[in-house]
């Protein structure tokens, strides 16, 4: 089932405001916010899990915590038309694209790139660009955040143990 076919109201958007603001908020302090009991909450967010609304329950981590001190955003430019399963078969192989995504534009693809320090990211930048079919890359370094509650602030995945060696 999808979540376009799930029936949504005022307090399922209330319930899911609260959960993703703090996914450890009780079905009691939901509850008392929006105006129902535990249970009557614990019901509807089991519907919206059911249904594809709610994905999954994470933690954000501050990046650097885990390793990752350096940010960027790479755009990813295609010889032809390289397909979106493709594409999502390359960003699998490297552990540090904490995101992809197709897009509209010059770009034939997005890649959110976290890496220990420069050093690490040039590596990880030089293993994207050795795919045959990847034409050329434009990085964009991240300095700051200025929204530091987003998702995008916060790191999704450890770094792990040997990112640099990953090939």
């Amino acid at each position: 089932m999808n979540s376009r076919s799930t029936p949504f109201d005022d307090l399922d958007r209330k319930i899911l405001t609260a959960l993703m603001a703090n996914a450890r908020t009780s079905f009691a302090e939901i509850g008392a916010c929006v105006g129902l009991s535990s249970t009557a909450v614990k019901r509807r967010v089991d519907r919206l899990r059911e249904s594809g609304v709610i994905t999954g329950f994470t933690a954000t981590v501050t990046p650097s915590a885990l390793g990752w001190r350096t940010e960027a955003y790479v755009e990813v430019y295609c010889e032809g038309a390289a397909p979106p399963r493709r594409l999502a078969e390359v960003v699998r192989n490297h552990p540090e694209i904490t995101a992809a995504m197709t897009v509209t534009g010059g770009a034939d693809a997005l890649l959110h790139v976290r890496a220990r320090d420069v050093e690490h990211f040039e590596e990880v930048l030089e293993r994207i660009r050795t795919e045959p079919f990847i034409r050329k890359t434009i990085s964009v370094m991240v300095l700051s955040h200025l929204l530091p509650d987003s998702p995008e602030a916060a790191a999704s995945q450890p770094a792990p143990p040997d990112a640099a060696d990953v090939r």
